[in-house]
């Protein structure tokens, strides 16, 4: 076997290749780039736009000839120029009643130049889809609140079986419209941003984050001088109305035998309450007001 003559064939064969991909390199004469999204929010419309770009590597191709096409379940649509654009290509799909998907591919083709005139060519790209999601969280309407606000949550597809957590805590929501979730802030402690998520049967979905600022709670009167056995009105008011269910109020005492009072709670859609107060054993402390969110309050007491 002769050595020397097979390296040669090899070197030969080995240098065909690397022409023939150079070749197949340079006869890329244009680039088609699929610009269209996997998915795209729902709209009123129904409509979802296609787009291609369609840049052009080889001065041999023809540019005024330059026909983009997109194919929808064995249709072609031909594709407009984007105004402004000298390579972009969309097209308006209107997807059929009862569809979230539709399955498409890009047709291009284009005369190119060669000695002896020109010939048509054309480049097809693979199989791709994009998805429709009708159910979608847009944004908070604002990003920052005290406790007790009322929050929308904006985007498509709200139902009332829709659930609001802040954080890791329910709040109390409430369904406006098919595009807006309204929630208020929960009592936790201010200061801190927490997330907002909604829940549903067809799983979670963040709405964004929201900071809870510190919101301050007024006690009238802010002292207290009773006799034992004696009773006296405290009232309590916050800045904004109670959520629904009630704003409970954490009340504690250092003197537990000196004051007989009820759990404190502002009703739903109020601002205060009135709570009666009742001195019990002799003695002088202090009562702490208390509530997530809200700034302490101390109310001296005295029983006599």
């Amino acid at each position: 076997m002769d050595t020397n003559a097979s390296k040669t064939t090899f070197k030969r064969y080995f240098a065909l290749l690397i022409a023939a991909s150079a070749l197949a390199f340079a006869g890329c004469d244009v680039k088609v780039t699929d610009l269209t999204p996997p998915s795209m929010k729902a709209n009123p419309s129904n409509v979802y736009t296609i787009t291609t770009q369609v840049a052009v590597t080889n001065s041999a191709v023809v540019k005024e000839s330059l026909i983009a096409e997109v194919i929808i379940n064995g249709k072609a649509h031909p594709m407009q120029p984007t105004p402004g654009s000298s390579s972009l290509f969309e097209y308006d799909f209107t997807m059929p009643a009862g569809f979230d998907t539709a399955r498409y591919y890009l047709l291009v083709q284009y005369d190119r130049k060669r000695n002896d005139g020109k010939f048509r060519k054309e480049i097809t790209t693979e199989l791709s889809e994009f998805r429709v999601e009708r159910r979608y969280s847009v944004d908070l309407e604002v990003d920052r609140a005290p406790v007790g606000t009322k929050v929308a949550i904006l985007g498509r597809g709200f139902h009332s079986t829709d659930k609001v957590l802040v954080g890791d805590v329910p709040a109390v929501s409430r369904l406006e419209s098919s595009t807006s979730l309204a929630f208020y802030v929960p009592s936790m402690p201010a200061g801190r941003n927490y997330e907002v998520k909604v829940l549903g049967t067809s799983g979670e979905m963040s709405a964004g984050f929201i900071r809870i600022d510190a919101s301050s709670i007024r006690v009238t009167p802010s002292s207290l001088a009773i006799k034992s056995g004696q009773k006296s009105a405290i009232t309590f008011t916050i800045p904004e109305t109670a959520p629904p269910g009630g704003l409970k109020v954490g009340i504690t005492t250092d003197i537990p035998n000196g004051v007989i009072m009820p759990e404190v709670i502002i009703p739903a859609g109020q601002r205060s309450t009135r709570v009666s107060v009742e001195g019990g054993e002799r003695g002088s402390g202090n009562v702490y007001v208390e509530v997530p969110g809200y700034s302490e309050v101390v109310i001296p007491v005295s029983i006599n």
